[in-house]
């Protein structure tokens, strides 16, 4: 079984485009999702499925169908069935009982991760994670903008990313993955789009070129400097303390534990 919550920077790649398979696992990504929604055009949906594989990676592999209720749906169901995926990646999940029915219809065995993209599916976010089935939310921020004609800004989407990060938490699943950095020239700003998702108690970004795969995992692992200060948190002892003039007690310990776990 694969810990979906591990997951920092799953990498996207079109689905029927197999010759790029193997060189996005060999990206550094700790992730390859395969995508048959977003990345292939309507004609090229049933020669993409027809390529879908496993074999080229020891990396988790996801497969991102297409969204309940179009025309591609259900024979994307059916041929991901036969696959050993890590998950499914459900994109416009704004339905508790659609996701329920596509775990159902997936064997109940494939984990779902709920791609989040819209209003209804915001408004529905904490009932979504809490659904049977779905072990991790995504952030479709593009998606999500564009369906409320809002523009895509930090300022603008705190409050959407924290109601993901607090839904994930209230239902006991693993921390969310951030939506994608569209700009691809600097990748700069990958980098400080992750910072900022970690910032928020997201723990993962979803990719869309290799360049980024390198810049998001470095934002999302503690610095040299937090891995200091949680070991001066850690040996300050138990009860309140001071630790470089900042009040310490078992809270701020709990975060110097989550620290040093991720460093190993």
């Amino acid at each position: 079984m694969v810990d979906l919550a591990s997951i920092r920077a799953p990498l996207f790649v079109p689905a029927n485009r197999p010759e790029r398979f193997a060189r996005a696992a060999a990206a550094g990504a700790d992730t390859v999702i395969l995508d048959l929604e977003d990345a292939v055009a309507a004609d090229a949906k049933d020669a993409a499925r027809a390529v879908l594989a496993c074999d080229f990676t020891d990396l988790p592999v996801i497969v991102r169908i297409n969204a309940v209720g179009t025309v591609w749906h259900e024979a994307d169901v059916a041929a991901v069935r036969q696959l050993p995926l890590a998950a499914v990646m459900l994109p416009k999940a704004e339905d508790p009982a659609m996701l329920a029915s596509v775990s159902l219809k997936l064997g109940g065995d494939i984990p779902l991760i709920a791609l989040v993209e819209s209003a209804r599916g915001i408004a529905r976010v904490q009932a979504i994670a809490a659904t049977p089935g779905v072990a991790r939310l995504a952030f479709g921020s593009v998606d999500f903008c564009a369906d409320l004609g809002c523009a895509h800004l930090r300022e603008v989407l705190l409050p959407v990313r924290l109601q993901l990060v607090l839904a994930s938490r209230l239902a006991g699943i693993a921390a969310p993955v951030d939506g994608v950095t569209v700009q691809l020239d600097d990748v700069a700003v990958a980098h400080d789009d992750a910072a900022h998702a970690r910032a928020l108690g997201m723990t993962g970004k979803l990719c869309i070129h290799p360049r980024q795969v390198a810049e998001v995992k470095s934002a999302f692992a503690p610095t040299e400097a937090e891995v200091a200060w949680a070991r001066r948190v850690l040996a300050s002892g138990d009860g309140a303390a001071s630790v470089d003039g900042a009040m310490v007690d078992e809270p701020v310990r709990i975060r110097a534990r989550a620290i040093l776990t991720e460093v190993g």
